[in-house]
């Protein structure tokens, strides 16, 4: 599969940029999708809730009222969930709700997800580009030219470029990795990707060096 190469002023370069069969143009594989965006979502939660159990509650443990005879259930000490400041029932402790998942399959995963937006035509190939100073202008222009304004973009840069980074930051629904950080949720939560063209060649050989 090939694409124009455009440039950040939205015109094209004339030249094509190929795309690896292997990498976009796979048969996808939706359960493995379902995996890595699941395994991705779950690493990112903190797992620091916490609610007190009868054991953790200030207060006496003194029983309120005699076993039997009074008509009533029988009730333990204040600290008794059922009383209003009383302990939380299997309440939520600290957790850790990662998962491991196996390479292969994230790599099938973010294969599919890079065939999916193939398919759907939401991949851009930019000539490589910097920017000489850091402001926020100087990448929604760049947004403009290339028609990708009010989408949900994904850059993918061959390296970090601090320059880059600092002036796509604070745009909403704009997000900027390197090659080796993509990843299945990013690529498929974005409405348009769009590749740097040195990282194509990064990211066909990241992802057919490891299936």
């Amino acid at each position: 599969m090939e694409l124009s190469v455009i440039k950040v002023s939205g015109e094209t370069t004339g030249r094509k940029a190929s795309l690896q069969d292997e990498v976009f143009a796979i048969e996808p594989n939706d359960h493995a999708i379902y995996l890595d965006v699941k395994s991705h979502l779950a690493n990112r939660r903190q797992g620091t809730h916490k609610s007190k159990q009868r054991n953790e509650i200030t207060g006496s443990s003194k029983k309120l009222k005699k076993q039997k005879g009074t008509g009533g259930a029988r009730a333990g000490n204040i600290k008794n969930p059922q009383f209003k400041g009383g302990g939380r029932v299997f309440g939520p402790v600290p957790r850790d709700y990662s998962f491991k998942l196996n390479r292969k399959v994230k790599v099938l995963a973010r294969k599919s997800a890079l065939t999916y937006k193939a398919k759907d035509n939401s991949i851009a190939v930019i000539e490589d580009f910097a920017f000489d100073t850091v402001k926020t202008k100087n990448y929604t222009s760049f947004l403009q030219a290339i028609n990708a304004s009010g989408n949900k973009t994904l850059l993918v840069l061959p390296a970090a470029n601090r320059n880059i980074a600092l002036a796509g930051r604070n745009i909403p629904n704009t997000r900027i990795i390197t090659a080796d950080q993509i990843n299945t949720y990013d690529v498929l939560n974005a409405d348009k990707l769009l590749l740097v063209e040195s990282a194509v060649g990064k990211i066909a050989t990241l992802l057919t060096k490891e299936s």
